[in-house]
């Protein structure tokens, strides 16, 4: 599967997967309950098919219910999401959306977070990235 296919999702699409991802497989009508408006349990069945098709996902078959389960790991898809917003909205630049999204924090960050971004760019450092 290309890198582009897993960001070029349709809304629905892309609510499927996050539901998939965040419970790690889940049956139709499980991915009904967690969506947002949700369409019928038959147009649900249609896109878990057509994410099938795409190589999105993978089912097994247990009792008389199909389980989905992404075919990519969530690491890898949170690289695959991160570049393609990095590369879209910041040039490119992991400088500036570490900065946006440091913009975003509305709380303080602890200092437990603040020692884990600071061995991250020492080690980005020693590395010569």
């Amino acid at each position: 599967m290309k890198r582009s296919e897993h960001v070029d999702l349709s809304r629905r699409e892309r609510q499927i997967m996050d539901v998939i991802y965040r419970k790690d497989s889940a049956t139709a009508a499980e991915v009904m309950d967690n969506i947002p408006d949700p369409p019928s349990y038959s147009a649900v069945r249609a896109l878990l098919r057509i994410l099938e098709d795409k190589g999105h996902l993978k089912h097994d078959k247990v009792g008389p219910r199909y389980v989905y389960k992404p075919t990519v790991s969530v690491d890898r898809a949170k690289t695959t999401a991160m570049r393609h917003v990095v590369s879209t909205f910041f040039e490119g630049s992991v400088s500036q959306a570490v900065a946006a999204l440091l913009d975003l924090q509305k709380r303080d960050l602890n200092e437990e977070e603040v020692d884990r971004l600071a061995e991250l760019i020492s080690q980005a450092k020693r590395e010569g990235r």
